[in-house]
């Protein structure tokens, strides 16, 4: 699997943490769900970062977007 779309998938699954987590905290319940999400995410993210020879920039993030979502629908 290519580290561009790795990197992507973690973003937006470490994004999904925080409707997790409003939704465990209305419901006074504990956020397990959203820890188990964020764990999942964050290891996508350093394993991305870590097996890109050159890594990541921040400026770099939205043009990887780009061409991951370039390469699904193209």
């Amino acid at each position: 699997m290519d580290t561009d779309l790795i990197l992507v998938v973690g973003i937006v699954v470490s994004a999904l943490t925080f409707p997790a987590l409003l939704a465990a905290f209305s419901e006074s319940r504990p956020p397990r769900a959203a820890s188990v999400i964020l764990l999942v995410g964050g290891v996508l993210i350093v394993y991305a970062l870590t097996q890109k020879p050159t890594g990541y920039s921040f400026g770099e993030i939205p043009d990887v977007f780009v061409r991951v979502f370039r390469r699904v629908l193209g």
